[in-house]
């Protein structure tokens, strides 16, 4: 494909329409180009298109913010029963396994019958769950707006944001292994006594006990340990095995290669699996005139600390349904890159603005 660029620009920002000429290998129905327009900003580059479109060019991501339909009809696209997501998210979480890395952590957010409507297909895409948040909005959230007796069931004020990483499994002869298995298979490979592990990580019995375990009690051995590992059984071990520990045939995998085979997660203290934040009012929320822009606008200060506690300054955030792209001024306010692709023209306009009005707000002298 070949892409064509014409640009507006203003200070620190710049607004791009982008037209995609088919080389044959995808051709629009109609027979006309593709296009789409792209506005970047403080690094949030927000696309009005459908995301299985835009984001083909989109560098990999270590966070995927999911905020999409809930199955409640809301907006239009969004399906009018839980029944229907998981067909809905079918193709867009197989594209999110095919271009995430191992380092790649997915938040979804949904009901509870919608995530648990859509879990069957993340878990056989090959995501793992990790955590269920419970978004507790607190009673103010009714405001005397349920009856009860009519609903027959309690009111609710909750929705849910739930974890999950990429499974990562290694190519063998043996087959394909998850990594506890790998480590295990890699080291009996090189014919080396078990024992021999805790000499190679100057360790009493961790190497055994933890590392190369075959029970519930396996973690991921640090860095630092998995380079002893792998020094030691390429030391050690018969020549015509080598190189042991290898993720490509060649060469063992170095300890910075290793750092990258999970999920990044880094909690601080204090924090649990339930999020008392009141739904979005005052200033935060988004209005035109009397009337919110969005139904279910999310608080900033929520995505902040997903995304801060699976990724690093620099990272790559992905915000397929950008909405009103809280993701993306969350992204920002946490110095990551966003990627936001918005289908709908009323949010995409919305979104420029308030990306717009933040970058201003983020300049102007405190």
């Amino acid at each position: 494909m070949r892409q064509q660029l014409s640009s507006r620009e203003a200070p620190n920002q710049t607004i791009r329409e982008v037209v995609v000429e088919s080389d044959g290998l995808s051709i629009p129905s109609s027979g006309l180009q593709e296009r789409w327009t792209v506005y970047s900003n403080l690094g949030a580059n927000l696309y009005h298109g459908d995301f299985l479109e835009v984001s083909e060019q989109w560098p990999s991501p270590t966070v995927i913010i999911v905020d999409g339909p809930y199955g409640v009809g809301s907006f239009p696209g969004d399906p009018v029963s839980h029944e229907e997501l998981p067909g809905w998210y079918r193709p867009h979480i197989e594209h999110w396994s095919e271009r995430s890395l191992p380092e790649t952590t997915l938040w979804f957010w949904n009901t509870e019958i919608g995530w648990a409507s859509v879990h069957p297909v993340l878990a056989e895409a090959g995501w793992e769950y990790r955590s269920c948040h419970i978004w507790d909005k607190g009673v103010g959230h009714i405001a005397g707006n349920a009856n009860s007796k009519t609903l027959r069931r309690f009111p609710v004020v909750t929705e849910v944001c739930v974890q999950y990483v990429k499974k990562v499994s290694v190519p063998t002869q043996a087959g394909s292994l998850d990594l506890k298995q790998w480590l295990r298979y890699e080291w009996e490979r090189s014919g080396l006594p078990l024992y021999k592990a805790n000499a190679a990580c100057g360790v009493k019995n961790a190497a055994t006990r933890k590392y190369l375990t075959k029970c519930h009690l396996w973690y991921f051995p640090p860095p630092e340990a998995f380079g002893l590992l792998a020094d030691y059984a390429n030391l050690h071990g018969p020549p015509e095995g080598r190189p042991y520990f290898s993720l490509d045939g060649v060469r063992p995998a170095t300890v910075e290669e290793w750092s990258k085979m999970r999920a990044k997660f880094n909690c601080d203290i204090g924090i649990t699996n339930v999020w008392r934040e009141p739904a979005v009012r005052g200033p935060e929320r988004l209005k035109n005139l009397y009337k919110c822009v969005h139904m279910n606008q999310k608080p900033v200060k929520l995505i902040e600390q997903a995304i801060i506690a699976t990724s690093d300054l620099g990272d790559v955030v992905w915000e397929p349904f950008g909405g009103l792209c809280s993701g993306a001024i969350a992204a920002v306010n946490t110095g990551r890159r966003c990627y936001s692709a918005e289908i709908l023209a009323d949010y995409f306009m919305e979104s420029q603005k308030r990306l717009a009005n933040h970058a201003i707000s983020q300049t102007l002298p405190t």
